[in-house]
């Protein structure tokens, strides 16, 4: 008589075949990142765009370790950050580039399913997705913006040379 492992031996015993855990996803220890540190309103802290950066960097290279969160996804993230970025401050006034921010927030805020979209199709993890949806979730005027993007920028520099 053969004996059939099922889904519920698949989700308490690790398979190397099946990714480390079978077929359910929801039996896998589910990654998380302390984003708590990451604050864009004014004060910032000091640290933001050197340690704080790093230690994401850090944390999410070794979270996607090869699969996931190859840099060019990351990137594509971080280039329209940039492309929002470089519209409202292209605007000439104080008043006009807080006008051009509040008609392109929408699109801003939508970077948060455009993230859990990836993650979905397993191109970035978890890790990422809080980290970058965090980010988003915090940018409301354009002096939060460009600290995202700055953050951003140090994040993809620390990122790269984790790679390496």
């Amino acid at each position: 008589m053969a004996t059939s492992y099922g889904g519920a031996y698949q989700a308490r015993n690790p398979s190397p075949r099946a990714g480390g855990y079978g077929n359910d996803r929801a039996t896998a220890p589910s990654p998380t990142l302390n984003v708590s540190d990451i604050r864009l309103a004014a004060p910032i802290p000091s640290e933001l765009f050197g340690d704080i950066a790093k230690d994401k960097a850090a944390v999410i290279a070794e979270a996607g370790a090869g699969r996931k969160n190859k840099s060019t996804q990351l990137r594509k993230f971080y280039d329209e950050l940039v492309m929002w970025h470089e519209k409202v401050h292209h605007e000439r006034t104080p008043q006009t580039k807080a006008d051009k921010y509040a008609e392109i927030a929408p699109f801003i805020k939508m970077m948060k399913a455009k993230v859990a979209y990836a993650r979905g199709r397993d191109h970035v993890d978890e890790c990422f997705e809080q980290l970058f949806a965090h980010l988003v979730s915090q940018i409301d005027g354009v002096g939060s913006l460009k600290h995202a993007k700055l953050f951003m920028e140090a994040f993809m520099g620390f990122y790269k040379a984790q790679e390496k």
